[in-house]
């Protein structure tokens, strides 16, 4: 957030997020960095100014980096308000960006809710008379809400995928059982037995048949399908103990996020108790330090600390702790049909909310390719640079003759970042060329790509019969208003 000494500038929301993702109150804040509480107050609401003396003891205090700060969040919201503008839907307004930039910065808020309506408006368009009943269901009370896994999906982003309540329970419980990550599954079980009276049974796969995990408790007990891998075993023994334990953070985190229908509070629920057990299966301290120490080597990660590829992934992507952070990943699950299940970003990387992801990014190359990790340094259309590695993962497996399940991880960061990666050790990154790839096809406004499935929906399709292209789409160089 680049100012000059002594410059003043209003920037109310975006210091009240910053405030928040630390999880402190408005007089701890004011204590933090020598102001007074009703200062803060009046700085949240575009009242006062904040000048750069204070910005820059803010990033001193909190260890946070300005840079960051000052597009990270701003950046994804007008990534999501341009592709829900750029519908043919809003063809006759003519909106200027720096307008969609500006809602982004000052009414974040705002900008949620309409990323919600236009979420109800292409499902109803879609067909789906389901969500179209609900949203006109007022006369009972219904209240529409967006697809569940999109609602948990905005609450996880609106937190920067970081949950310090959790971090710390997960803390403070690998330091109860005070083992090493190849004594922690029988530590887990033992907890759980003791604590809870619920014991763990490994069970064979013609009893559990299609489940994984299952917890009885009428008998009490914790049967785990032999399907699941040593790393999913303990892993699901830390989710259990997270939903018996962690109860009271586990609602308070919920509360935060206001009003929710069922659907979205019970997976927002499952998904905080999969953030606490991946916390305890690599705790905060001494993960981070060994991902720096290991220069992130995501496979010595993985021996490390007893996890699989796709687990040490994700928890890669919540290191987010002020005065200790990781690189600011972001990371992508999708399977073979280009399906995408998982998408997760501490930084700027701008997913698309309503289609799929670049053919070109070769995390779609990993199928072809399964012992291989692969890496590539990608650029959007704006000139933005990353450095990606994917690599195919298989979990769990299933028996014959049933296809065994397959999706690749895709994990990047800024360009800037890369230098610190195992993976770059060798390349110039500042002279590596780039592949050029798109959000997706719908929005990528690139010229004479063989891999576009549709043609950009800003863009003016031209059909002629005379001519065949490299692309199978031509499409007029004006925007479309």
């Amino acid at each position: 957030m680049p100012a000059e000494s002594g410059k003043k500038l209003f920037v109310g929301p975006r210091f009240r997020r910053i405030r928040q993702q630390l999880g402190l109150s408005q007089t701890q804040m004011a204590e933090g960095l020598g102001i007074s509480p009703s200062y803060v107050n009046l700085i949240e609401r575009n009242q006062r100014p904040v000048t750069a003396q204070i910005l820059l003891r803010l990033a001193e205090t909190y260890d946070l980096d300005l840079r960051d700060l000052a597009t990270a969040d701003e950046d994804r919201f007008f990534a999501e308000l341009n592709e829900i503008f750029s519908d043919p839907l809003f063809r006759q307004i003519d909106l200027p960006k720096q307008e969609l930039r500006d809602l982004a910065e000052l009414c974040p808020g705002v900008t949620h809710a309409l990323q919600r309506l236009y979420a109800a408006y292409t499902e109803a368009r879609q067909g789906e008379t389901l969500a179209a009943a609900q949203m006109a269901d007022r006369d009972v009370g219904t209240r529409y809400e967006a697809n569940p896994v999109e609602r948990v999906r905005e609450l996880i982003e609106a937190n920067r995928n970081y949950f310090p309540e959790l971090e710390q329970a997960a803390e403070t419980l690998r330091d109860e059982l005070n083992v090493p990550a190849e004594g922690l599954y029988a530590a887990l079980a033992a907890r759980l037995r003791e604590k809870h009276s619920i014991q763990t049974r490994i069970m064979p796969v013609d009893v559990m048949r299609e489940t994984l995990r299952r917890f009885d408790r009428h008998r009490r007990q914790l049967l785990i399908s032999e399907l699941v891998d040593p790393a999913g075993r303990a892993f699901q023994l830390a989710f259990q103990l997270g939903l018996g334990e962690c109860t009271q953070h586990l609602e308070t985190i919920i509360g935060r996020a206001g009003p929710l229908d069922d659907a979205p509070r019970r997976l927002f629920r499952i998904t905080l108790a999969n953030y606490f057990a991946a916390a305890v299966m690599m705790p905060y301290p001494a993960f981070l330090a060994a991902a720096e120490a290991l220069n992130y080597d995501i496979h010595l990660l993985a021996q490390r600390f007893n996890s699989g590829f796709e687990q040490v992934c994700h928890r890669l992507t919540t290191l987010q702790r002020p005065n200790a952070r990781g690189i600011p990943f972001f990371l992508l699950r999708v399977d073979n049909a280009g399906n995408v299940s998982k998408r997760f970003s501490s930084g700027t990387f701008p997913f698309s909310k309503f289609g799929g992801t670049c053919p070109l990014w070769n995390v779609h190359s990993t199928f072809d390719t399964p012992d291989r990790l692969l890496k590539q340094v990608i650029e959007l259309s704006d000139g933005t640079r990353y450095f990606s590695i994917a690599q195919m993962v298989r979990r769990p497996v299933a028996p014959h003759p049933l296809p065994q399940p397959r999706f690749a991880i895709g994990l990047g960061c800024e360009i800037r970042h890369a230098a610190r990666l195992v993976y770059a050790a060798g390349m110039d990154l500042e002279k590596a060329e780039g592949t050029p790839i798109g959000v997706n096809c719908r929005l990528c406004e690139r010229e004479n790509c063989a891999q576009r499935a549709e043609p950009p929906i800003t863009r003016t399709l031209i059909l002629d019969e005379t001519t065949r292209r490299v692309s199978s789409f031509a499409f007029s160089n004006a925007r479309e208003l």
